[in-house]
């Protein structure tokens, strides 16, 4: 039995070292400039309305001021047709017209505290501490879109 697990071993290796990628960035495919931010939520059943309710009054008027003030191209919100199955069912997701806009920025954080105002960021803390009642954040990611050429 041992002969054969070194024979696999030694096939598996021999794979892969002759794997390689023939694809080149910037000869074959080209990065894109803007970056998706994307968070994965599991919304617990029959909890889908509740933790929408609550993204209203607090996410989506946050990333609707940003759009506003220039901060973001763009957001949006997906939720699967299939709310039980898998290890997310609500998508949130946040478009930055180019990396340098994740960039830490005093002035950009102040003016939209200004705008935000004492009010909007009591509500959003009293209605965010609810949030682990009812979901799961699953996970976070950066995209960057990949154009073949």
């Amino acid at each position: 039995m041992n002969r054969y697990a070194l024979l696999l071993s030694a096939m598996l290796t021999f794979a892969a070292s002759n794997v390689q990628a023939e694809l080149e960035v910037y000869k074959d495919y080209d990065l894109g400039t803007s970056i998706l931010e994307v968070t994965t939520v599991k919304v617990d059943p029959n909890m889908g309305d509740v933790y929408l309710e609550g993204l209203r009054d607090t996410w989506v008027k946050a990333v609707k001021m940003q759009k506003e003030l220039g901060y973001i191209k763009d957001w949006k919100i997906y939720a699967s047709d299939l709310p039980i199955s898998g290890d997310f069912n609500l998508v949130l997701v946040v478009w930055f017209e180019k990396a340098a806009d994740l960039e830490p920025n005093k002035e950009k954080y102040q003016a939209f505290m200004k705008q935000w105002g004492e009010e909007n960021q009591e509500n959003s803390r009293k209605i965010s501490k609810e949030y682990p009642k009812i979901r799961t954040l699953t996970g976070q990611y950066r995209m960057r879109e990949v154009i073949m050429k």
